[in-house]
């Protein structure tokens, strides 16, 4: 299965109660569909580079969220159509970091 890694910008007024649900509904997409949940990262509250209206609201700051996981690209177009429709979420992406995560591990540090 490929390693994928998703980055999510959640609306800056959602309690912390609604964005541990977006979290576990992201989840739940991938785990009930045979994928695996690598990790998590909170990247926190951060001003988004440019406003963005979203669900009929302008938006100029975002929670923003970080998700690694392996699956299928079928269940990936599934949680995209998902989280394109959830009023909770401005922004979505979900790019593929390599076919494995051996591959992924292996990789030369590019910040350097």
């Amino acid at each position: 299965m490929p390693f994928y890694e998703l980055v999510c910008i959640a609306r800056s007024n959602l309690l912390q109660a609604n964005l541990k649900d977006l979290v576990r509904t992201s989840t739940l997409q991938i785990l009930d569909h045979g994928g695996v949940v690598r990790g998590f990262q909170n990247l926190g509250d951060r001003p988004i580079p440019h406003r963005i209206k979203k669900h009929q609201v302008y938006h100029n700051d975002g929670k923003y969220w970080l998700m690694h996981f392996d699956t299928n690209p079928t269940v990936v177009e599934g949680l995209t159509k998902k989280l394109r429709t959830d009023p909770r979420v401005i922004r979505h992406t979900v790019v593929r970091l390599g076919s494995k995560l051996e591959d992924v591990l292996q990789r030369p540090d590019q910040t350097r």
